[in-house]
């Protein structure tokens, strides 16, 4: 995921615009934990009746996505938001390994093991409506944490656009094998997702230690990389930070 952050104007918001953004950004992280329980109940119901481990994956994917939006809610609801971040940027990081492990060990059950997963019509449809969803949201998110200055609420929006790609995974991949039969489809979609859940994980964990914010967003001094990171962590553009990763320490609420 490359959404580099843009530099803010030195001024920033009013202290007024601030109240509206801030307002905003808990309402879309409300919705985006809203429709994600709705969609990881539907997700593991629905693969586990048809035994689909892309489907329980995702369905899983989406439980860390919860915990994500509402580690950012937590933090927004705090005095102290910075102090807030590390644990959440740990539990956000060890849920993704624990995803990863998951998945591997259930696709490769089912590739070795032959299992076949069955069609799964709630399994296409989810996708399909994650797909047209999620990139609204991200989008939304992003646009009012940028403006904010807030590195977790875009960080977030990242995770949330994460899930726009896992559905087109999903989608793939429940699509051959209802198509063609493809019933390898399924765990190779799965295994897609758990190498995708590692990547983030390993970028979460990392997150407190390489971007550490000390500046506001648009000083490019000493030597940061633009975004305010330390010298040598190229934490936001380019480098598709995960979950929390480009938060590390750097939301800034209340300026």
């Amino acid at each position: 995921m490359n959404l580099p952050l843009v530099d803010l104007a030195a001024a920033g918001p009013t202290p007024a615009r601030r109240r509206v953004l801030a307002r905003r950004v808990r309402l879309l992280v409300a919705a985006t934990i809203t429709y994600n329980v709705v969609e990881a109940v539907v997700a593991i119901t629905a693969g586990s009746i048809a035994s689909s481990t892309a489907l329980i994956g995702f369905g899983l994917d989406s439980v860390i996505e919860v915990s994500s939006a509402a580690a950012v809610a937590w933090q927004f609801a705090g005095r102290d938001p910075e102090a807030r971040e590390k644990v959440a940027l740990r539990i956000i990081a060890v849920s993704f390994f624990a995803l990863a492990a998951y998945v591997t060990v259930e696709s490769v059950r089912a590739l070795v093991g032959g299992a076949e997963a069955e069609h799964s019509g709630i399994g296409l449809v989810l996708a399909a409506l994650s797909l047209a969803i999620m990139p609204v949201l991200s989008y939304a998110q992003r646009r009012a944490g940028r403006e904010l200055g807030s590195r977790s609420a875009v960080a977030d929006s990242k995770q949330t656009l994460l899930c726009t790609y896992l559905s087109a995974v999903l989608l793939v991949g429940l699509g051959l094998n209802s198509l063609f039969g493809w019933s390898w489809a399924d765990p190779v979609a799965a295994l897609v997702i758990a190498a995708v859940a590692v990547k983030e994980g390993r970028e979460a964990w990392r997150g407190d230690a390489c971007c550490t914010v000390a500046a506001p967003l648009a000083d490019t001094g000493a030597g940061g990389d633009g975004c305010g990171c330390q010298p040598g962590c190229s934490c936001c553009a380019g480098t598709g930070r995960g979950p929390a990763a480009g938060a590390g320490r750097g939301a800034r609420e209340g300026g």
